[in-house]
């Protein structure tokens, strides 16, 4: 009986030395934090909007961290696969993905995805917001947004279609947005990204697309595709001489999108803290806000509890066009 008293007697000791060992080593890695690399995954191919952004931001997140943001692209299921990977991982720190509104605010709508966007995610900060076109290839024949709404009329079904950066992602819903205030029904062609989708617009294979601006500005000043329309309620000051939505007569065709840190749910709220903060700090950067500048994007910052809110009142108003549209995951 000694003996037994003596055992739980050692092993009630170690826990409680445990405890104080986990109590009094928080702190301190809050405080040595990041004392190695960071990897941010970008859930979409390299050379899309989410991945120039990344590349703009990780840089200048770098610098202030003293530690390298190595940037690791996972694309894929309209950006729920990077997401998904995030998710996954240890809430460390030491992995943080960049997301847009696709994965957050309306694949989950669609399918069943193997996360729940604000329970098992942590948005950090909102880090850019950035206009939408609708581009067409340089030799279409479509030179005005009414134009296109009208052969989509007139066409036999199936016949005109959109490409986007993936099923679900907002440039998919910006396309469905289209159909549902036109009243048309161009087809949906999802792709692996932003880029593989422009290069098949270019090539004659889609008729149209609207993607972020970032993604599609080199092209268009390149003049291999061409804006129809900006889907913003203000003229861009990156192409003032392209019509906004409400111009060429769809007011309520608005697709401004966003692009923003998470990580894994269970960071720890020092760590958290600190993350927002050097991404804030960098998005003050002059080579951040001057990159901003020439990818055609606007620094946007949100701390944490911001960003959750404008989450969810961006979940309720894409819901509703994904009701109304039938969008589904292909």
């Amino acid at each position: 009986m000694g003996k037994n008293k003596t055992q739980k007697a050692v092993r009630g000791f170690a826990g409680a030395l445990a405890v104080l060992t986990s109590l009094f080593a928080l702190p301190a890695q809050a405080d040595d934090y990041p004392s190695r690399p960071i990897r941010l995954i970008v859930p979409f191919a390299a050379g899309g909007p989410a991945d120039l952004i990344a590349r703009t931001i990780a840089p200048a997140m770098s610098d202030i961290l003293k530690q390298p943001v190595v940037l690791e692209n996972r694309a894929g299921g309209g950006g729920a696969t990077g997401v998904d990977a995030v998710a996954k991982s240890a809430p460390d720190g030491y992995t943080i993905g960049i997301t847009g509104p696709g994965a957050f605010v309306s694949i989950p709508f669609m399918i069943k995805t193997p996360y729940d966007p604000l329970k098992d995610l942590a948005p950090i900060a909102r880090v850019a917001q950035v206009n939408a076109v609708i581009v067409v290839a340089a030799n279409s024949p479509y030179k005005t947004l009414k134009d296109l709404v009208s052969a989509a009329k007139a066409a036999p079904p199936g016949k005109i279609s959109f490409g986007s950066a993936g099923a679900g992602t907002s440039t998919h819903l910006a396309g469905e947005l289209l159909n549902m205030e036109a009243g048309i029904k161009l087809v949906h062609v999802p792709y692996r990204g932003a880029v593989p989708a422009a290069t098949d617009l270019m090539g004659g294979h889609i008729e149209t697309m609207l993607p972020d601006l970032p993604g599609v500005i080199a092209l268009m000043r390149a003049g291999s595709i061409r804006a129809l329309a900006i889907t913003s309620a203000k003229q861009s000051t990156v192409i003032p001489d392209v019509p906004t939505t409400a111009e060429a007569g769809y007011p309520n065709v608005l697709s401004d999108s966003w692009y923003g840190l998470i990580a894994p749910a269970g960071i720890s709220a020092d760590i958290k803290a600190k993350l927002y903060a050097v991404a804030a700090e960098a998005m003050k950067a002059p080579a951040f806000l001057e990159q901003m500048k020439t990818q055609a994007a606007a620094a946007a910052p949100l701390n944490p509890q911001e960003f959750t809110q404008m989450i969810a009142a961006e979940q309720e108003r894409w819901k509703r066009v994904i009701e109304v549209t039938g969008a589904k995951m292909e």
